[in-house]
């Protein structure tokens, strides 16, 4: 568990530079920074649970294969190398047998500061499939309006778009409206809160078992 820390790399935009890797099973991370620009925060394997964290970064700066929950927390998208665009996610989902994914709840998508003066001349989306199956669930979060119509960009052509699973669900913001969003096979618009409750704290992580004894505050259910 982590408390109150800033996991920062000063490398800037250019390559991949994480700030931090998580590869422990019940990670916590409450009211911590993670700063970075390509690739700032590896969820690698296991569960993990974010509260009330700050994420910095450009290019898939969440990315990785674990169970992770991001709760109640800023996502802030940085000013890239010119020519670049932003994704916030990359999930790498590698086989459908895999109870993996990212899912950003009551959290908050916002241009960090050295973004605003040309966020209109760069385009950011929420994700893109970093591998076959990847999973990605948007619930009940604040969209600025820094994040393309489309919502989601294809890895490469094709590839996993029919096999991913990304959704939204109960977003507001001017970066949330459906009407232009992508119309792949994998994409889905959720209607009801029932229909992704296996996403929930409660079942995603079985957070009820194990979060408790941290103390850190948490919503089980969407």
């Amino acid at each position: 568990m982590a408390t109150g820390i800033t996991f920062r790399n000063t490398f800037g935009p250019g390559s991949q530079a994480v700030a931090l890797l998580s590869a422990s099973d019940r990670s916590v991370f409450y009211r911590c920074s993670f700063e970075g620009y390509q690739d700032t925060l590896c969820v690698f394997s296991q569960r993990q649970f974010y509260r009330e964290c700050d994420v910095y970064g450009t290019i898939d700066f969440i990315f990785g294969n674990a169970a992770a929950v991001f709760q109640n927390c800023n996502i802030f998208v940085r000013r890239p190398r010119a020519g670049e665009s932003n994704v916030i996610t990359a999930q790498g989902r590698s086989d459908p047998n895999q109870n993996t994914g990212i899912v950003v709840q009551s959290s908050a998508i916002r241009a960090a500061p050295e973004f605003v003066p040309v966020e209109r001349a760069v385009r950011s989306y929420l994700g893109r499939p970093w591998m076959q199956y990847s999973r990605t669930i948007f619930v009940r979060s604040y969209i600025d309006s820094i994040i393309d119509p489309a919502g989601w960009l294809p890895f490469n052509g094709n590839f996993a778009l029919s096999t991913l699973y990304y959704a939204e669900f109960g977003n507001t913001g001017p970066g949330s409206r459906l009407s232009g969003r992508v119309r792949w096979p994998g994409y889905h618009l959720i209607a009801r809160a029932s229909a992704i409750k296996e996403f929930s704290v409660g079942r995603f992580i079985a957070g009820r078992t194990w979060i408790p004894s941290t103390g850190v505050p948490f919503s089980s259910g969407f």
